[in-house]
């Protein structure tokens, strides 16, 4: 099979390996649709020292299942499906406390072991998720953020009617932006990227200007009465940013992954009664059910953030149109 394989930073390759045989209680699934992100694009740049090179890299992806391991009887030959690429152990403390997404045994696809940047990909059957054929294909490619960023969204403590701030419009940030617009959330967004913003306006957000001084972002933050705002831009500044200029009262949400460290001034943090919340992936197995209700029920179309379609022979020109920066979401397909 061809499949993509990380060298080393910045050097992706199409090679020619071996088809995978799925183990116990393991699929095999022929891959059809493929979403870079941006913890991809991160490891393409060499920010994640512990990945280990080489490497197929990616783990966002849907396809058909082509064949079951000993003990799988759930699917059907040919049936549409969806991966879920955070593997918890479900034995630990954490995983017994309903906090599997920061379990320290996880696995995980397509970072720290083999993922779906090729024609065929294996993992275990109960992280593989059956698609409705209601769900369109470039939606379903779109499930995984999707289940980022609406537990995103649950971690913080703003609720419907609230008015609420997105500092960075990735593709987490966008699917965000819409899931948050859509259920009645009052949202302003914020990115450097004029292109990012006019999308989040047109899901219902109050874009800010890339221009706006800190100081003039406080102002439009405390007349909003913003109580809660998402990091996910993942760059060392926004989150001293976000603080800077949030409310007394209000709450940050980091979704962002930056790997340097933040400046954070614990004085006014304390003063002002702010609070800081993390969030990371989602619960394994309620967030990817409420996804995919929410897409079967029509409530959301992630579709909508793509901006680029690449065939995955171009998978290297498409890693670096992700990494450019400029793109919102771009996806690799396998037909010509």
């Amino acid at each position: 099979m061809k499949a993509g394989v990380l060298q080393k930073p910045q050097v992706i390759e199409l090679r020619d390996c071996a088809i995978p045989e799925p183990g116990e209680g393991e699929v095999r699934i022929k891959m059809e649709y493929l979403g870079i992100c941006g913890s991809d694009v991160s490891i393409y740049q060499g920010h994640r020292v512990n990945t280990p090179l080489p490497l197929i890299i990616g783990h966002e992806g849907i396809g058909r299942i082509e064949k079951m391991g000993a003990g799988v009887s759930r699917f059907t030959i040919g049936q549409r499906v969806v991966i879920e690429p955070n593997f918890p152990c479900g034995h630990c403390a954490l995983c017994w406390q309903g906090r599997g997404n920061i379990c320290p045994h996880k696995r995980i696809f397509g970072v720290l072991e083999t993922g779906c940047f090729a024609e065929y990909a294996v993992l275990p059957a109960q992280f593989t998720w059956a698609l409705p054929d209601s769900i369109a294909d470039e939606d379903a490619v779109l499930i995984e953020p999707l289940a980022v960023a609406l537990h995103t969204l649950y971690t913080s403590t703003a609720r419907p009617g609230d008015s609420v701030a997105v500092l960075g419009l990735g593709a987490i940030g966008l699917l965000l932006t819409q899931l948050a617009c859509r259920m009645g959330y009052q949202v302003m967004a914020y990115d450097r990227v004029e292109g990012k913003t006019t999308l989040a306006r047109q899901f219902g957000a109050k874009a800010i200007p890339a221009q706006t001084s800190v100081a003039d972002l406080a102002d439009l933050w405390q007349q909003a009465k913003v109580s809660s705002i998402f990091e996910c831009a993942g760059a060392a500044p926004a989150l001293s940013m976000a603080l800077e200029a949030a409310p007394r009262g209000a709450s940050v949400v980091v979704a962002g992954l930056a790997d340097k460290p933040s400046a954070i001034n614990e004085f006014s943090l304390t003063r002002q009664g702010q609070q800081v919340l993390s969030s990371i992936i989602y619960q394994h197995p309620l967030d990817f059910q409420r996804t995919i209700t929410l897409l079967e029920n029509g409530f959301v179309q992630p579709s909508k953030i793509i901006s680029a379609q690449y065939p995955f022979e171009e998978l290297p020109k498409a890693m670096d149109a992700a990494a450019n920066g400029q793109h919102s979401k771009i996806i690799l397909h396998f037909y010509s």
